[in-house]
C-alpha cells in the first residue's frame, strides 16, 4: 500500500528515510528507456496491456516527475504525471516492481471575480488575482466574439470559475463557468455548457478554436476517457483521445492550421504526427500507416491538408486514427471541439440552456454589487511526494 502526501518541494528540508529526487522528463525519453536507465526490468513494460502502454506514450518532455530512492540508492517509487488528472505510479516492494495509474489529488473550489477595467481585462484580472492562467482563459472564452480594444476605462468584468489547488496554490488552468464583460457599458456574456463549449446569451456557440473532422471514419471505436475507475479490473483507465475506425490507407487531414512539431515513431502510438496550433493547442495523430509526401517536423500545414494515412502501427488491434487534443499539456476531449454540428442550440436544449444562463446572469448581477475579489494566487510550485 502507499499513501500520497503533499509537500512544498522548494523548501528543501525533508524528514524521509529515503531521498526524494525531482527531475524533468528528458526530450526523447520513453518509459522503456527510463526503465533501462534505472535498472527496472523491461518485462514490466512488455507485460503491460495495450491501454497502459499507449498511456505511457502520453508522457510529455520536460514534465516534472519524482523518484524516491533508499539510502542505498535503490529506486523505491516513481510518480510521472499524465496531464493534470492522472499519474503513473511505479513501486518496488521486495525487488518486485509494479505499475499502476492513480489520480493526482487536488482540491477544487468555485470562485468569483468582479473588477472594473483600468488597463485591459487581461491585465486587470492579473492585477486583482495574480492569476495569469485565469486571464488567459478569460480572453480565450470571448475569442472572436468581441473587440477588447473597444473597452473603456470603468467597464466591468465578472468571472465565475472553478480552480484547483494543492496546499493553497493553484494547480492547472482554472475552468471558467460563466463570464461577463461590458463593452462601453453594454454587457456581453459567455457560458460554459454542453460538453465544455462556450455559448453567448442567445444560445449561439462562441467561435473560438475549432477543429475540422480529420478523417472519414466508419465508427468511433473508442471515446475519450480521462480518469475512470474500472470496476472489474480494479484500476484507473484513461484514453486521452478519440479513436476513429477507418480502412487502412484512408487519408488523414490536419484538423487545423499549424506547424508540425513531430513526425516519426512513438512507442505505443506507432507512426505519429503532432501539430502545434494557435493559443497553445496541439493535435496528435497516431497509428498511421505512413506519412504524406513532404510531411516533416517544422513544416507548416493548412486545415484539411493530407498529412498521412490510416494504419495500425504501434499498439493497435486494427486500422484506426487516434486523435489527441491538448491545451498546453492538458488533454481535452476532441469531440468537444471538432465542429460537426450547427452552432446554435435549438428546441428543448435551447430552453434548458436559457434557464441555465438566466441563473448565472442573476449571479453576475449580484457579483457586480458585491465587487468580489478572490485571494491573490501564489506562484505555482510542483507539489507531490510519496511516503
Amino acid at each position: 500500500m502507499f499513501r500520497l502526501v503533499f509537500v512544498c518541494l522548494v523548501l528543501g528540508n525533508f524528514l524521509f528515510a529515503s531521498s526524494m529526487i525531482e527531475q524533468n522528463w528528458e526530450k526523447g525519453e520513453t518509459l522503456l528507456t527510463f526503465f533501462e536507465k534505472n535498472s527496472i526490468p523491461l518485462s514490466l513494460y512488455y507485460d503491460l496491456d495495450r491501454e497502459d502502454q499507449e498511456l505511457a506514450s502520453e508522457i510529455v518532455a520536460d514534465v516534472k516527475f519524482l523518484m524516491l530512492k533508499s539510502d542505498e540508492g535503490v529506486l523505491e517509487q516513481v510518480l510521472i504525471p499524465i496531464g493534470d488528472e492522472l499519474q503513473i505510479h511505479i513501486t518496488n516492494t521486495a525487488d518486485k516492481y509494479e505499475f499502476t495509474t492513480i489520480p493526482i489529488a487536488y482540491e477544487q473550489s468555485d470562485e468569483v471575480l468582479s473588477v472594473q477595467t483600468a488597463l485591459s481585462p487581461y491585465q486587470d484580472i492579473i492585477n486583482a488575482t495574480n492569476n495569469y492562467l485565469l486571464a488567459h482563459e478569460f480572453i480565450q472564452a470571448f475569442q472572436n466574439s468581441i473587440n477588447f480594444k473597444a473597452l473603456q476605462k470603468g467597464d466591468k468584468v465578472v468571472v465565475f470559475y472553478t480552480k484547483r489547488t494543492r496546499l493553497g496554490k493553484q494547480y492547472a488552468s482554472p475552468l471558467i463557468q460563466a463570464a461577463m464583460v461590458e463593452l462601453r457599458g453594454r454587457p456581453h456574456f459567455v457560458f460554459r455548457y454542453n460538453d465544455d463549449r462556450f455559448y453567448d446569451v442567445n444560445a449561439k456557440e462562441i467561435e473560438g478554436f475549432f477543429l475540422a473532422r480529420p478523417v472519414n471514419f466508419t465508427r468511433i471505436s473508442s471515446s475519450f476517457t480521462y480518469k475512470r475507475w474500472h470496476p472489474v479490473l480494479k484500476k484507473y483507465r484513461a484514453h486521452l483521445g478519440v479513436d476513429y475506425a477507418a480502412p487502412k490507407g484512408t487519408p488523414i487531414k490536419a484538423a487545423g492550421d499549424g506547424k508540425i512539431a513531430f513526425a516519426g515513431t512513438k512507442n505505443g502510438y506507432g507512426k505519429t504526427v503532432t501539430i502545434n496550433h494557435q493559443d497553445s493547442y496541439k493535435t496528435l495523430y497516431a497509428h498511421m500507416n505512413g506519412f504524406a509526401q513532404g510531411i516533416r517536423s517544422g513544416k507548416w500545414v493548412k486545415k484539411g491538408q493530407v498529412i498521412g494515412y490510416v494504419g495500425s502501427t504501434g499498439l493497435s488491434t486494427g486500422p484506426h486514427l487516434h486523435l489527441g487534443l491538448y491545451r498546453g499539456d492538458r488533454a481535452i476531449n476532441p469531440a468537444s471541439v471538432v465542429k460537426v454540428t450547427k452552432n446554435a442550440l435549438k428546441g428543448k436544449e435551447k430552453e434548458e440552456f436559457l434557464r441555465f444562463s438566466e441563473g448565472y446572469k442573476q449571479k453576475i448581477q449580484t457579483a457586480l454589487l458585491e465587487q468580489n475579489t478572490p485571494q491573490k494566487e501564489k506562484s505555482f510550485d510542483y507539489m507531490v511526494a510519496l511516503e
